[in-house]
């Protein structure tokens, strides 16, 4: 018989137990009893590629975009916004960006046009086209090109792959790898199964242990994996880290839906704090929703 502990826990019910490192709820106590491989589960999750595949994915399609990005002062006042709809074509397999219509207050750009705020340029790096570009695909690997190049790659995986060890940046690449010791016996891990947006869905959830809580990247990873064929539908996750030349806390949520043969996002919400040394701190949120996929 396969052994159920019960949880110690001033959060647990009756009808919540312990198996193999993992709080399951009722309804997964009683899959595992009928033979469901929590060990196995945790190692799909653990080389899940599809998450980060989706955001690839999108260089491969036509769609459009509606973009929104508010910078905010410390009080949560509003000190510069970007409200935009962009077209992104795809033919012959090239891809160009056209913006339909843009709106734009305060001090978002500097005098040249280019953006003053780390957030904006970084969302421009991961979202907008500048130009043509040719034969991209969606492939996930590990090699990593050199420079800036190097450098946005290394912030998709961070962003889009949590979970996963990053090299290349020290302090954050090998604490982000949850499902790996030392920092797996760190996190507290959740697996339920839900409805969501009327697909049905596994639930897991990991968040750091108390002692932990101020020496991790990853305040939290919820991941919606649809039962019939464990894609992703929906992620939450929250980021942060301290240190003497920098800082950062980011929540962001995330769905996908199915397109053809691949998945893709189609809204993602972010919230951000970023502080770097010399460097005035910046609290700044975007909504990114796509569209009209072809």
């Amino acid at each position: 018989m396969i052994f159920l502990a019960k949880i110690v826990s001033s959060q647990s019910t009756q009808k919540e137990k312990i198996h193999q490192g993992i709080i399951l709820d009722e309804v997964m106590i009683k899959a595992v009893y009928a033979g469901f491989d929590v060990k196995g589960f945790v190692e799909k999750v653990k080389h899940d590629t599809t998450f980060y595949k989706a955001f690839k994915t999108l260089r491969l399609h036509s769609y459009h975009m509606y973009n929104d990005i508010v910078i905010e002062d410390r009080d949560e006042n509003e000190k510069a916004s970007y409200n935009s709809l962009t077209f992104q074509e795809v033919k012959n397999n090239c891809r160009s960006m056209t913006v339909k219509s843009e709106k734009v207050k305060g001090n978002f750009y500097k005098k040249n046009h280019s953006y003053r705020y780390r957030t904006a340029s970084l969302y421009a790096h991961l979202f907008f086209t500048k130009g043509t570009i040719c034969n991209e695909n969606n492939i996930v690997g590990n090699k990593m090109n050199s420079g800036s190049a190097k450098y946005e790659e290394q912030l998709r995986q961070l962003i889009f792959n949590p979970g996963k060890r990053i090299s290349g940046i020290p302090g954050i690449g090998d604490n982000i790898a949850i499902f790996d010791e030392p920092y797996f016996s760190k996190y507290r891990f959740r697996l339920s199964r839900v409805l969501y947006n009327n697909e049905d869905c596994y639930v897991f959830r990991a968040i750091p242990k108390p002692a932990y809580i101020n020496s991790v990247v990853i305040n939290e990873l919820t991941t919606w994996f649809r039962v019939s064929d464990f894609s992703i539908v929906a992620r939450d996750y929250s980021l942060s880290f301290k240190t003497l030349f920098y800082d950062f806390d980011v929540v962001m949520h995330v769905k996908l839906k199915p397109l053809n043969n691949d998945w893709v996002p189609y809204e993602i919400n972010y919230k951000g704090n970023w502080h770097v040394l010399t460097q005035s701190r910046e609290i700044a949120s975007f909504t990114a929703i796509f569209t009209d996929f072809e």
